[in-house]
């Protein structure tokens, strides 16, 4: 198989990006109000360092794959997605046939142009069955009808790391500064973290098992002084006002949180009784399009390195949400991981990841933070502008 001869001559763009998969971290893009800047795919050095911001983190041993699609009547191309497989579990048949069958309708439902790959790996002796599932790959999405339009092959992406085209030895080149890509100075500028490596993504969603069994010895109590309380409420026909006042002390929380404050235990275990009623939970998933949001994934990260079970799967549902929307697809992928391990029965856990794995682009859920917000104004609480609200 040999690449198009025009495989890297077309500009390219970028757009937000979110989303990950089971066996691989992507990120689809979507409609943004603001213009991105030009990507030039006709340099691949500048390509590969743009991927960290790309994908959020700095990709290792891994392959890329960049997706794209025709703007602009056909005289550019766009990157419409960031696609990426583990290579230290390539050799796994199921979870290479996963990632095949999602980059392939990834690639169908978008009507993609073509594809360019980039194989990330430091290992010298990285030359046995992996780097045939990498070629495989490569053949399979061309038995597809998908265009591969180059494929390059580096250590590390780093300033200065020396690339190798796969189908030609002799062609290689430079990678660029990746913290002077373009792309990653536009995502700086927007406030977006590009972590130096997917350890720091997992490393959040770490139970912390110290927290957890403090917090496991008042979460009982909490509860049942939380239900106590509804159920007076009820009775006395105020559970709008009682409702308000529980929704109103948990935006107080995630306030104290946006000052670095970490909750105490007893703080923890009311906030996991609180958020186990329905419509305040419900709530909170209106945070995610507005000026709280970054204040809330903090406080929801806490909630669910502190919780086991069905709470720690609220927290990191809720997590995982908000990373969707603001487009940190990887980050995402992890958090909702997380909720569906702790809680294969989640509704919104199972929702999300399969909302992931199609390719489900972020604006499609904005209904549900909007009904987050409607749930808070019944409850006489006004949780803040929408971002990018039209009315």
């Amino acid at each position: 198989m040999t690449p198009s001869t025009n495989s890297t001559r077309r500009a390219t763009r970028t757009g937000p990006f979110p989303r990950a998969l089971g066996c691989a971290e992507s990120t689809p893009g979507y409609p943004g109000k603001r213009p991105r800047p030009p990507l030039r795919v006709d340099d691949p050095g500048a390509l590969i360092a743009a991927l960290p911001a790309l994908l959020g983190f700095v990709p290792e041993r891994s392959l890329v794959i960049a997706v794209l699609h025709d703007i602009a009547g056909g005289a550019a191309d766009a990157i419409e997605a960031v696609v990426r497989f583990d290579l230290d579990v390539a050799t796994d048949t199921r979870l290479f046939d996963q990632f095949i069958a999602c980059l392939t309708s990834i690639c169908l439902r978008e009507e993609s142009t073509g594809v360019l790959a980039v194989l990330v790996e430091d290992r010298a002796e990285f030359d046995g069955e992996e780097v045939l599932r990498a070629i495989d790959l490569i053949e399979v999405l061309a038995d597809e009808g998908i265009e591969v339009r180059g494929a390059w092959s580096v250590p590390a992406i780093a300033a200065g790391e020396r690339y190798c085209s796969v189908f030609d030895t002799f062609a290689t080149g430079l990678v660029a500064d990746p913290s002077s890509s373009i792309v990653a100075v536009t995502h700086v500028l927007e406030g977006k973290q590009i972590r130096g490596s997917r350890h720091e993504m997992t490393a959040v969603m770490i139970p912390d098992d110290l927290l957890r069994a403090r917090v496991r010895t008042q979460l009982a109590a909490a509860d049942a002084r939380y239900r106590a309380g509804l159920a007076a409420a009820i009775r006395a026909g105020n559970l709008v006002a009682y409702q308000r006042r529980a929704l109103e002390w948990v935006l107080w929380q995630i306030a104290d949180t946006a000052s670095g404050s970490p909750r105490a235990e007893r703080e923890l275990a009311r906030l996991a009784a609180t958020l186990r009623d329905r419509p305040i939970r419900d709530a909170m998933y209106g945070l995610a399009l507005g000026d709280h949001a970054e204040a809330a994934e903090l406080l929801w990260a806490q909630l669910a390195r502190a919780t086991p079970g069905s709470d720690r799967a609220e927290a990191a549902a809720l997590l995982g949400f908000s990373a969707y929307l603001r487009g940190d697809g990887p980050f995402a992928g992890v958090a909702i991981a997380a909720a569906v391990e702790a809680d294969a029965e989640h509704a919104m856990a199972v929702l999300l990841e399969t909302s992931l794995q199609t390719g489900l682009r972020p604006e499609r859920l904005r209904r549900l933070a909007h009904c987050g917000h409607q749930i808070a104004a019944d409850l006489g609480v006004d949780i803040g502008p929408i971002a990018g609200c039209d009315k």
